[in-house]
């Protein structure tokens, strides 16, 4: 026996690589100190970017900051000629239009995600419709604009005509839609959120460990009693994750909203009104601004910073535990 071990054990040696009998080799070593600190390097050079972005902006805008104070944030006004600046409007349009989005976006998106990841489409048929959604967040942001100016709003207006005259003692529909408002913003802005909550959804549902898909279909539960009640709720937090992120997507987009919201100073919950954004205050504000202007759009610049890396920083926080928690993670 030990005469047949030690002849195995030859055997066994003779057959392995030379590269796996020598070790690491010296070169190898090299190449992954280096590979590490340049992934080092690039972490940190991106956050000492956005520390450097939000210095510049914080510090042009300090003299509206200490001017304008919490102020800035509650009042209505925006006059240049009487030096009267206030963003609540824009704050509200922001999220209003973002949450409308994200209602209709994350939806679908999540829907689609469940469609293309629980095997209701052949393999080839599956990857194609996945490539034309991905594909959606390729198309620049002032076609979006221009297809909801030609065609949204065009084929929304008899809708909300109607609507405006049968329920216009209903808020939503207190308005008619005479040209760009808020529900052709919010549904051009569903479509272009679609494929990172799309994306993102996929990837929460597909890290759902398979056992627990066999567990509930040999209990004798049915496909969609394993989808909702087993599949959903595993994936929760990563679902809710993607919403999150699509949602920090929605609140700094800028071209299609200015193009389509209306930019409109105004407070209102109608679908139908125009409004404006913080995105669009500075797309459409900064090319024209003089000396006295410009720190108060930097003030502006400083919350929408402000409230799209806190909405994407939560999200990333969310997805990350969501993704250590279904991979056996504490």
């Amino acid at each position: 026996m030990n005469n047949s071990d030690g002849a195995a054990s030859k055997a066994g040696d003779a057959v392995l690589p030379a590269s796996i009998s020598s070790g690491v080799r010296p070169l190898e070593t090299l190449f992954d100190r280096l590979f590490r600190l340049v992934c080092t390097s690039f972490a940190v050079l991106t956050l000492v970017l956005i520390a450097y972005i939000l210095f510049q902006i914080g510090f042009k805008a300090l003299p509206a900051v200490r001017e304008f104070g919490v102020g800035f944030l509650t009042s209505t006004k925006w006059d240049a000629n009487t030096g009267e600046f206030g963003v609540l409007p824009e704050i509200w349009g922001t999220f209003y239009s973002a949450s409308i989005a994200l209602l209709i976006g994350g939806s679908f998106g999540i829907a689609i995600a469940i469609f293309l990841t629980e095997d209701f489409l052949p393999p080839r048929i599956e990857w194609v419709f996945k490539n034309i959604i991905e594909l959606l967040a390729a198309i620049p942001s002032v076609v979006y604009g221009l297809w909801g100016i030609f065609v949204v709003i065009p084929m929304l207006r008899p809708l909300a005509g109607w609507l405006h005259d049968y329920f216009g003692w209903i808020p939503l529909f207190g308005t008619s839609l005479s040209g760009p408002g808020m529900l052709p913003a919010s549904l051009v802005l569903a479509i272009m959120i679609l494929p990172t909550v799309s994306a993102l959804s996929r990837d929460a549902l597909k890290a759902v460990p398979q056992r627990l898909k066999d567990a509930a279909l040999g209990l004798g539960a049915t496909r969609w009693e394993t989808i909702l009640k087993v599949i959903l709720p595993t994936a929760a937090r990563g679902l809710f994750g993607a919403i999150v992120l699509g949602f920090g997507r929605a609140l700094g987009e800028t071209m299609a909203l200015a193009m389509l919201v209306g930019n409109s100073n105004q407070l209102s919950i109608s679908l139908f009104s125009p409004a404006n954004t913080l995105a669009a205050l500075l797309a459409n504000n900064f090319p024209e601004a003089g000396a006295q202007e410009e720190p108060v759009l930097l003030y502006a610049a400083l919350v929408l910073m402000a409230m799209t890396l806190g909405v994407n920083i939560l999200g990333a926080i969310i997805l990350e535990r969501s993704t250590t928690r279904l991979s056996g993670g504490k």
